[in-house]
């Protein structure tokens, strides 16, 4: 299932080389919930870490991604790890972003997308 948000990107983090084979990309981007503001960390994996060069601090964008869990059990102790897993990044540019505020039936910048379908599963 893949998701979409639209904000303004905050913070770019620089990759981190994790392990001999995997590297990862953060970023942050601020949508507006309401009154209030949220703060959505992402993640970008292996060759996808490059989809955040050319875009700066401040640009409006639109995230692509899907929810990653998994457990991690150390000395007995399982913790659950949840990642917002980005697979595509689009700066949306001021020509095509018309007016930023978003509808309130989408305040929260999250947009549920399953293929070409928009109705919901239930």
């Amino acid at each position: 299932m893949s998701y979409e948000a639209k904000g303004k990107l905050v913070v770019i983090y620089n990759t981190q080389q994790v392990t001999e084979k995997f590297r990862k990309r953060e970023f942050v981007v601020e949508l507006l919930s309401g009154a209030y503001s949220e703060f959505v960390k992402f993640q970008l994996t292996q060759e996808k870490c490059n989809l955040l060069d050319g875009l700066s601090v401040g640009d409006e964008v639109k995230v692509s991604f899907t929810l990653r869990g998994r457990p991690y059990t150390k000395d007995g102790t399982t913790t659950y790890f949840t990642n917002l897993e980005a697979w595509r990044i689009e700066a949306i540019t001021p020509a095509n972003a018309g007016n930023t505020a978003l509808p309130p039936e989408q305040a929260s910048g999250f947009q549920l997308t399953e293929g070409d379908n928009d109705e919901l599963p239930f």
